[in-house]
């Protein structure tokens, strides 16, 4: 999941070569791109095994960031597809997952989605259009990680697309992890933009990554730009494969700042289609 602590300090949002968080009226996928993947989740039930995977690895020893979900595998109550959206929903249902193998304690079930395994892309551009949950204790997330698992986090690299807590809605963040700059350290690359309507609308959250320049904002409006700032591993891992993973944790070390409210629940993370463009020719 994406880490929490990360806003700790509001400097943060400046340092690096963070360039621009003004807005910026420009597409943030290129016009020269192609679609070479998608899933606009046309058939109901379970996701596509062909497209999707679940994540489940740490439910018996617990989630990063104290937080306090299950995630599930192959349970329509958590991850389904209806009437052209995919619906990620986290319930509060300890009773029901507690007989389940992998169970690790926690009050609530929820997914964790990704292409790992099945698709994954070095540059390009991606798209989602979702609408949020706004229920305090929600943390949905659509980012990346990277194919290789043998090089540990932070020094791995993460892009994170957009991320959003309840407790503070319509506030969606754009963030960049490395060895050099992370939230440990509080040098995370990282900025946010005002959507006051993402738990109530549709909105495209989006992502222009190329050899040299990750751009990242909301309905081709830039919230983020980060150039390479050197050669070096620590300071640029975005040059090898990458998946795609949608999740909603609840709770931990910031999407529970304010706790959780119980009575929220269920909350939905709905998705209408996540879409990967390249450009023409690559």
């Amino acid at each position: 999941m994406p880490n929490a602590l990360r806003r700790s300090s509001l400097a943060a949002l400046l340092l690096g070569t963070l360039i621009s968080t003004a807005a910026q009226a420009e597409p943030v996928v290129p016009a020269d791109y192609k679609l070479v993947w998608a899933d606009e989740f046309a058939v109901d039930g379970l996701p596509d095994d062909r497209k999707w995977a679940y994540d489940t690895d740490r439910n018996a020893l617990g989630w990063h960031n104290n937080e306090k979900q299950y995630y599930a595998d192959h349970r329509a109550e958590n991850a389904r597809v209806e009437n052209g959206t995919l619906i990620i929903e986290a319930r509060a249902d300890a009773d029901a997952i507690s007989k389940l193998p992998d169970w690790g304690k926690q009050r609530y079930s929820s997914a964790r989605l990704r292409t790992l395994g099945t698709a994954s892309w070095t540059y390009g551009a991606v798209e989602v259009r979702a609408k949020l949950p706004c229920g305090v204790g929600s943390w949905p997330a659509i980012w990346m990680l990277p194919d290789d698992k043998t090089v540990p986090w932070p020094d791995s690299g993460e892009i994170d697309i957009m991320e959003h807590v309840g407790f503070d809605p319509g506030k969606v963040h754009f963030s960049l992890h490395t060895k050099a700059a992370n939230f440990i350290l509080h040098t995370e690359k990282t900025a946010f933009k005002s959507v006051p309507t993402a738990c109530t609308e549709m909105h495209r959250y989006q992502l222009s990554w190329t050899p040299n320049l990750i751009v990242m904002g909301v309905d081709d409006v830039r919230g983020f730009s980060f150039k390479k700032p050197s050669m070096k591993r620590s300071d640029w891992p975005f040059d090898g494969p990458f998946h795609i993973l949608l999740n909603l944790a609840i709770g931990g070390d910031w999407g529970g700042q304010k706790g959780v409210d119980d009575a929220a629940f269920p909350q939905r993370m709905e998705v209408d289609y996540v879409r990967v463009y390249q450009k023409s020719g690559s």
